[in-house]
């Protein structure tokens, strides 16, 4: 593998990620604009998304011999939406195994607080956020959140899951060979977004539909947006590279609404788990109040100002009903402080309505 400047761009993006790593000194300028691809940008999700673009770009100019790029990116897209279909059945798993409502925010508060639920699951992030504490745990600062105090509630065969990660990150690496440099940077990009959104949100994250989106596009329309870009840049190196590529969809036996199928249906897959999650969303909600069950409650919590209304008291759980006007990310916030040290775990009611 020799060094060109598609390497030296990857070195320069994984240095970025360091650098985010070991100062905040670049978050004012870096945040805003992650956050528009990321769904609410962390400094751990800018860490991982500069380190995996780099790491793509330089992996990309890794093998020097002919190898089917196209098909690799076909399967890549299979095993993205597999994961992202097991993630979401690895938290319905969950609940069921924790006698717990399906339309819940479930937050773990053994150690620092981590939250989970369909709508954005963290459950293949705690797995990955406990290998790293194992690893590097003294290194890792207290403002990146591991998702590890969700570990020790997940279903058995979660590491099953977790599998599939290392597996897509290896055929998208197959994907980016032997391409023109634009489909190079926007497979690294789209797949940082798509690992990303599979361990940090599941199938209905702003990141998972980036990526999956993003290089079903490069799969389908690769060739023309080199051929675009090359011509108005005229990049020549561009477009002699891109000779030899095919169009992907150049197949005139199809009939045409064959080709459309195979040309849009990605996108109205996409399109309906959208309307899905909004579907999901409005009809699990509980505009009416908010319902927190509270696990091992340690005698008397002061709750400051949140108006919680005492309900019933079960076995281990204490429920409370809260005003439905209380924002629900507020909510979840002002929780945290009274509930630390003095509760195993609580799960706080959906209410979508409170974002309007």
């Amino acid at each position: 593998m020799r060094v060109n400047k598609t390497i030296i761009i990857g070195l320069i993006f994984m240095l970025l990620a360091g650098a985010i790593f070991v100062s905040d000194i670049l978050n004012p300028v870096i945040r805003p604009i992650t956050y528009q691809f990321l769904m609410g940008s962390s400094k751990g999700k800018d860490i991982i998304f500069f380190g995996l673009l780099g790491l793509f770009l330089i992996l990309s100019q890794a093998i020097d011999r002919d190898i089917d790029a196209t098909r690799y990116l076909k399967i890549s897209m299979l095993i993205g939406f597999a994961t992202l279909t097991l993630g979401i059945l690895l938290e319905i798993v969950f609940r069921l195994e924790m006698g717990i409502k399906l339309n819940t925010i479930f937050a773990s508060m053994t150690g620092t607080m981590s939250t989970t639920s369909i709508l954005h699951t963290h459950l293949l992030k705690s797995i990955l956020g406990a290998l790293l504490t194992q690893i590097i745990g003294p290194l890792i600062q207290s403002d990146i959140n591991t998702g590890v105090g969700l570990y020790q509630y997940l279903p058995s065969f979660s590491f099953l899951v977790i599998l599939l990660i290392p597996i897509l990150f290896i055929t998208l690496v197959f994907a980016m060979q032997r391409r023109p440099w634009l489909t190079n940077f926007l497979i690294a990009f789209f797949s940082s977004c798509l690992i990303i959104g599979s361990i940090d949100g599941g199938m209905f994250a702003t990141p998972s539909y980036v990526g999956l989106l993003g290089l079903y596009l490069v799969y389908r329309n690769g060739y023309y947006l080199n051929y675009i870009v090359g011509t108005v840049l005229g990049d020549e190196a561009l477009l002699n590279e891109n000779e030899a590529i095919q169009p992907v969809y150049k197949n005139h036996d199809l009939s045409r609404i064959r080709y459309l199928f195979n040309r849009f249906l990605i996108y109205f897959v996409v399109i309906a788990v959208i309307i899905l999650r909004f579907t999901v969303a409005f009809a699990g909600a509980e505009p009416d109040y908010y319902t927190i069950n509270i696990a091992n409650e340690s005698g008397d919590i002061d709750f400051g100002d949140i108006p919680m209304e005492k309900i019933t008291q079960s076995n281990n759980i204490t429920t409370y009903h809260v005003d439905s006007q209380y924002n629900e990310m507020k909510l979840l916030n002002d929780l945290k402080v009274p509930l630390n040290n003095s509760c195993e775990y609580y799960t706080v009611s959906w209410n979508v309505y409170s974002y309007l």
